[in-house]
């Protein structure tokens, strides 16, 4: 496994925000670069299981990056939390991930310091990125610093907006402050649409987005009356990611 703390994407890279392993094949088989690897997507992702980490580790030629958050929420965590992301970091580093995805916050929002730093040791030689605890932060441009000096390679960010387009003109803030010295990575709402206008004002090199549609069950016989989730879930459909989508998006970056 390739654990290089650079990016190997030549030109504008693709990150597909992966939350189920046929989500991950379809970011393989659309030309995606990389996948964070999640669950969950109606919390904004949390931790897959061993089992679709191992699954994409042996059998996609894409890189794997599992997302460690251990519930949904906010990024303030008890020692139990913190301790069961550190056991899963020991595990995604033991069965050759290409690196990980995590993110540690204060009471007051500031980025936790302590932890993070025993993070990036955990995870070592696997490079390690800050998710968008990022956006949560209190102070954008001070997070920035706090996190390039404890050693991460890569920030997902919406720029603390509600989605990369609205927050694009702060994320060309960011990546002028970065300078090269770590990669900012815009997410959060990017499409086909607009991921041209993103790249323009922003100047950000790789992009992050789910590229997904919605599945419908295959079952034949299907039972209305009992719910697995909420009163209006629909149990016999899902969320995944789109390979033509991904495609689309993969043929716009080559042109850019």
């Amino acid at each position: 496994m390739n654990h290089n703390n650079k990016s190997p994407f030549r030109g504008l890279g693709l990150e597909i925000c992966a939350n189920s392993i046929q989500s991950a094949i379809a970011a393989e088989q659309g030309g995606a670069d990389r996948i964070e690897l999640c669950t969950n997507l109606a919390e904004g992702g949390t931790t897959p299981s061993y089992g679709q980490i191992k699954w994409c580790v042996e059998n996609l030629s894409i890189e794997v990056w599992p997302l460690m958050r251990p519930r949904g929420g906010d990024f303030l965590y008890t020692d139990a939390e913190y301790e069961s992301v550190l056991e899963d970091i020991f595990f995604c580093k033991k069965i050759g991930c290409h690196g990980i995805v995590t993110g540690i916050l204060n009471i007051d929002g500031s980025i936790d310091e302590e932890r993070c730093a025993k993070v990036i040791a955990a995870a070592s030689p696997m490079p390690v990125a800050f998710h968008r605890a990022f956006d949560m932060s209190n102070n954008l441009s001070k997070s920035l610093e706090t996190i390039i000096a404890l050693g991460f390679v890569r920030i997902l960010t919406s720029g603390g907006k509600e989605n990369a387009f609205v927050g694009a003109n702060e994320l060309a803030k960011l990546v002028l402050q970065a300078n090269g010295r770590i990669e900012i990575m815009p997410g959060a709402g990017i499409n086909a649409h607009n991921i041209s206008e993103i790249t323009k004002i922003t100047a950000a090199k790789s992009f992050h987005t789910t590229a997904k549609s919605v599945v419908e069950s295959k079952m034949q016989f299907r039972n209305e009356a009992s719910k697995m989730g909420g009163k209006d879930a629909d149990e016999f459909s899902h969320e995944q990611t789109d390979v033509a989508k991904v495609k689309e998006l993969s043929r716009i970056l080559k042109e850019l």
